[in-house]
């Protein structure tokens, strides 16, 4: 009898259906414990509005009340906040500015994770820092040095273990709001975005999934690179933040205003055309039926997407 080959031989798929092995428990993600802070960037740190903002005759403008927000949320007795400057380019300066207006709001433990490489984040004194903080500061500058830095690092894995095991409170503002989500816009044409090969996007820090983040929305004109964000994968929403303006997510995907600006959040679930994937790069995009939601201080939204907790 020839032998027989290989490819002949019956595999597991051509066995009856029900000896086939069943996975009958579904993994469930842990709704986090922690919440996270994102700010669209030039919140207000001083008692006066900032000239040439929209803080100047906006009526929702009150001094300081996004970072006040952020330390009412900051959990035990004498608190201490870790400031991470790392996206910045001028750290010491960055880091200084806000343990002052942290002092300023009362919070007298105030640390600056000072991380220049990814050889930095395995420092045994930031990492005791990330285990001791309630409260965690991404300043801005470039998201892209701080997810190339952090990414992948013990320190942030620490970081976001806690993130979902404890009430802590990390918060984002520029660049480091938009690095707390995954995708992560990195680049794009503020003036523009309308144009195919206009907006450059990579992983984020994945504090949220399915979201993407984008700051300076509309003093920056960023909406037309956030629609082509989301045209490119549907299953993302969008959150585009104003300056001193913030979003506070609890439990993985419930969210409220804080701040004097607007925030602008963009579902393209129910999307029913764009041509992003027919035409070639430097070709406007087409996009129909794209859902918009414009929201100010106080009002509350709870993102249409599953799973949203960390993994």
């Amino acid at each position: 009898m020839p032998r027989q080959d290989q490819t002949d031989r019956p595999d597991q798929t051509d066995k009856p259906a029900e000896t086939q092995p069943k996975n009958t428990q579904r993994r469930e993600c842990p709704t986090p414990r922690g919440k996270l802070l994102a700010i669209g960037g030039s919140e207000s740190k001083a008692q006066s509005p900032k000239p040439e903002s929209n803080q100047v005759n906006n009526s929702n403008f009150e001094s300081q009340q996004v970072l006040k927000r952020f330390c009412q949320e900051l959990r035990g007795e004498d608190p201490m906040v870790a400031v991470f400057p790392v996206a910045s380019s001028i750290p010491e300066e960055m880091g200084q500015d806000y343990r002052e207006v942290f002092k300023r709001l009362g919070i007298n433990r105030v640390e600056i994770v000072d991380i220049r490489n990814r050889q930095d984040a395995d420092d045994p004194r930031y990492l005791e820092i990330v285990e001791r903080a309630a409260g965690f500061m991404f300043t801005g500058g470039d998201q892209l040095r701080l997810t190339s830095i952090l990414g992948g690092t013990r320190l942030m894995e620490r970081l976001k273990e806690r993130y979902t095991d404890d009430p802590i409170i990390i918060a984002g503002t520029s660049a480091g709001a938009a690095a707390l989500s995954t995708p992560m816009i990195y680049t794009g044409q503020s003036d523009g975005g309308f144009k195919k090969g206009d907006v450059y996007i990579t992983t984020g820090l994945e504090f949220m999934r399915d979201v993407a983040i984008d700051t300076h929305f509309i003093a920056r004109g960023r909406i037309w690179r956030m629609a082509q964000a989301i045209a490119t994968n549907p299953q993302c929403i969008g959150i585009g933040l104003e300056e001193d303006t913030a979003i506070l997510f609890s439990e993985g995907n419930h969210l409220e205003v804080v701040g004097s600006g607007l925030i602008v959040v963009v579902d393209g679930k129910g999307m029913t055309q764009t041509n992003i994937s027919e035409v070639d790069p430097g070709v406007p995009i087409t996009i129909r039926d794209l859902k918009v939601h414009m929201l100010g201080k106080g009002d509350r939204y709870t993102l249409p997407i599953q799973d949203q907790q960390h993994k």
